[in-house]
C-alpha cells in the first residue's frame, strides 16, 4: 500500500507540474473556485466553437478559392419553373445553338478567303498586309463574339498604336483575348496550347506579332522577355496585350501580379474585365474542361455579358520597384471590378 500510495504522489505531483501551463489559458474569476476537472472539460468545450470559426478561416483564405468553379445556384426545382427552364433548354440547344454554329461558321469562310491570299500574296508590301490581316483577325473575334450572344460594354478610349506601352488586363477564360481583340488587333503573350488551338496561334495569329511561350522550357522565360522588350520598343507594332495573373481566375477575386510586365520601362495601360454571370459563368477551368466544350458551354448559353473598363495609363514612379508597381495596379482592378483579393 505504501508503494502504491507513493507512485499515486508522485503522478499527481507530476500533474500539478503540468497543470499551471493549462490554466494560463482558463478563465479567471468565481470559476475557479469549481472542481479542477470540471473545469478543464467546460473549458475545453467552451473555446470549440473559436477553434472552429479559426480553422474555417483558414480554409477561406486558401489561395485556391481564387481558382474554383463556383457552380450557380439552383432556381428551377420547383413545380412552375421547372418546366419553363426545360423550354429554354430545348430553345437554347435547338434552335439557338445551331443558329450561332451557322454564324461561326460563315464567318471562319469569310475570314480564311480572305486571309489566305492577303497571306501569301501581299508579301512584298508589308504594310498593307499588316493592316489587312489585323482587320480580318478584329473581324473573326466579331464572329465569335457574335455566336455567343456577346454583350460587352467598352468603358473609355480606345487604345491606340505607340511605342514604349503595355496593356495588362485580368484573366478568367482565353475568350478575354477575344474580347479585347475584336476592339484591337493586340499582340498577346500567351501559353502555347495544343490542338486547334495551337494551330492558330501558329498562323493566324503569328500574323499580328504574337509571342508564344511554354512552361516546361526553362529557357522560354529569357526568350519571351527579349522579345517583349523587342517588341514595346517598336512604333509600327501592334499593341502589346500581357495577362500578369499568370493563369485564369474565377473573375471574383484578383490575384498578384507577375513583374514581368512592369519591369520593360514601357507606360502600363490596365484593362479591366468583369463578367456578369447572369447567364453563363465565363470562367475556364482548363484542367477540368476542354477549351472546346468551354466554347459550347458558351455557344448553348443565353448570352455573355461582360464589362470593359480601358483605365487610365501609369508610370514607374519615383523610387518605386516593379513589384510594388504592379501591387498598386492590382488595387485599380479591384476598385473597378469589385473583385476580393
Amino acid at each position: 500500500m505504501n508503494s502504491s500510495e507513493g507512485k499515486l504522489k508522485s503522478s499527481s505531483s507530476e500533474l500539478d507540474l503540468d497543470r499551471p501551463n493549462i490554466e494560463d489559458y482558463l478563465p479567471s474569476g468565481s470559476s475557479i473556485q469549481e472542481p479542477h476537472g470540471k473545469l478543464r472539460l467546460r473549458d475545453l468545450l467552451d473555446i470549440s466553437p473559436a477553434l472552429t470559426e479559426a480553422a474555417g478561416a483558414i480554409v477561406d483564405d486558401s489561395f485556391t478559392r481564387c481558382f474554383k468553379l463556383n457552380p450557380p445556384e439552383p432556381w428551377n426545382w420547383n413545380v412552375y419553373l421547372f418546366p419553363l427552364w426545360c423550354c429554354g433548354v430545348v430553345f437554347r440547344y435547338l434552335i439557338l445553338f445551331p443558329m450561332r454554329a451557322l454564324v461561326l461558321t460563315i464567318g471562319w469562310i469569310i475570314f480564311l478567303s480572305c486571309f489566305i491570299p492577303v497571306h501569301f500574296l501581299l508579301k512584298g508590301n508589308d504594310n498593307l498586309r499588316k493592316k489587312m490581316e489585323r482587320a480580318l483577325v478584329e473581324l473573326i473575334c466579331s464572329f465569335f463574339v457574335a455566336s455567343w450572344t456577346g454583350v460587352v460594354k467598352y468603358h473609355g478610349p480606345r487604345p491606340s498604336m505607340r511605342p514604349k506601352q503595355v496593356f495588362v488586363a485580368n484573366h478568367t477564360s482565353m475568350i478575354d483575348f477575344i474580347i479585347l481583340e475584336q476592339m484591337t488587333a493586340f499582340a498577346v503573350i500567351m501559353q502555347k496550347h495544343p490542338g486547334w488551338v495551337g494551330l492558330l496561334q501558329s498562323t493566324i495569329l503569328e500574323s499580328v506579332g504574337c509571342i508564344w511561350f511554354n512552361r516546361s522550357e526553362a529557357k522560354d522565360r529569357e526568350i519571351v522577355t527579349r522579345k517583349l522588350r523587342e517588341h514595346s520598343q517598336g512604333a509600327d507594332n501592334n499593341p502589346l496585350l500581357i495577362f500578369p495573373e499568370g493563369t485564369c481566375v474565377n473573375n471574383q477575386y484578383s490575384v498578384m501580379f507577375k513583374k514581368g510586365a512592369f519591369e520593360l520601362g514601357c507606360t502600363v495601360c490596365p484593362i479591366a474585365i468583369k463578367y456578369n454571370k447572369i447567364f453563363v459563368d465565363a470562367f475556364w477551368n482548363s484542367r477540368k474542361q476542354s477549351f472546346t466544350m468551354h466554347l459550347l458551354q458558351l455557344m448553348t448559353s443565353w448570352a455573355v455579358v461582360c464589362d470593359v473598363w480601358y483605365l487610365e495609363p501609369q508610370n514607374l514612379r519615383p523610387g518605386e520597384t516593379p513589384i510594388e508597381f504592379a501591387e498598386r495596379q492590382v488595387l485599380s482592378f479591384i476598385f473597378e471590378t469589385g473583385s476580393e483579393t
